[in-house]
């Protein structure tokens, strides 16, 4: 496998923009066709749609629980996980109830994480669950989350939605998304079985070469063709090619 093959199959291609049409998704699958990236990540409804398009190609079809805020019960992260995987989905990621963390209930954050791998696993599908790192203040909260996914083994830790935005002190909202200190962090605290993947800010070619090394296996990206254009330029030797316009906010 080249290292631009390596890489592509690093990306899941996020389509999980609020303004997203069903035309910008499509177009969005058909990105992630062209460059045989590892996933798209989709918005729940257009799961069917994604698994469509992406027939007979090597792109799976994920999609996001509890998105973005994590607030929905058990129950409901547990319906919507059976019918995303009903719908097509093989990736599931889901987003932890945030405020249980940040009151250390791990009990209750157990039994949702729990409830969910297991029905995802019981599809044959990957569980990644999601922090969103930059509402954790303490390294603790991180480190805790990392030791139950291990403990119920789930696939993926993830940092981010790419939408977990924080007030600053001047009222403006901004987030950080994938660190590399919270990466060296998850890698080192998750079990070796357990991957780790980040989301938010992974916008450049230098950016996934940088996480990569850090013992990243999965990044979420928007900037899927401007990533991979530039990586077969400086590894293959290819000019750029005039491509589609890609959505570069959120992830």
């Amino acid at each position: 496998m080249s290292i631009v093959n390596e890489l592509a199959k690093m990306i899941d291609h996020s389509l999980l923009h609020p303004t997203m049409t069903d035309e910008d998704l499509r177009k969005g699958c058909e990105i992630a066709r062209k460059y045989d990236v590892a996933s798209v990540c989709i918005k729940p409804y257009a799961v069917p749609l994604a698994v469509g398009i992406l027939k007979g190609s090597n792109v799976l079809v994920g999609t996001v629980i509890g998105f973005p805020q994590g607030n929905s019960t058990i129950e409901i992260k547990v319906a919507e996980t059976d019918r995303a995987c009903q719908d097509g989905a093989t990736e599931i990621d889901m987003v932890i109830n945030i405020g249980k963390a940040l009151q250390e209930d791990w009990d209750y954050l157990k039994r949702e994480i729990e409830a969910v791998c297991n029905t995802t696993h019981a599809y044959g599908a990957i569980l990644k669950v999601i922090f969103e790192n930059d509402y954790l203040p303490a390294d603790k909260y991180k480190i805790k989350l990392c030791k139950i996914c291990s403990e119920l083994e789930v696939d993926f830790v993830k940092t981010s939605t790419g939408y977990g935005f924080v007030k600053g002190a001047d009222g403006k909202y901004s987030y950080q998304g994938a660190t590399h200190p919270d990466l060296k962090l998850m890698r080192e605290h998750a079990a070796r079985q357990v991957q780790v993947k980040a989301a938010g800010g992974v916008r450049s070619l230098d950016d996934i070469l940088a996480v990569k090394e850090l013992g990243v296996t999965r990044v979420g990206a928007t900037a899927t063709i401007a990533i991979l254009e530039e990586a077969m330029e400086r590894f293959e030797g290819k000019t750029k090619r005039e491509s589609p316009r890609e959505d570069t906010s959120g992830y």
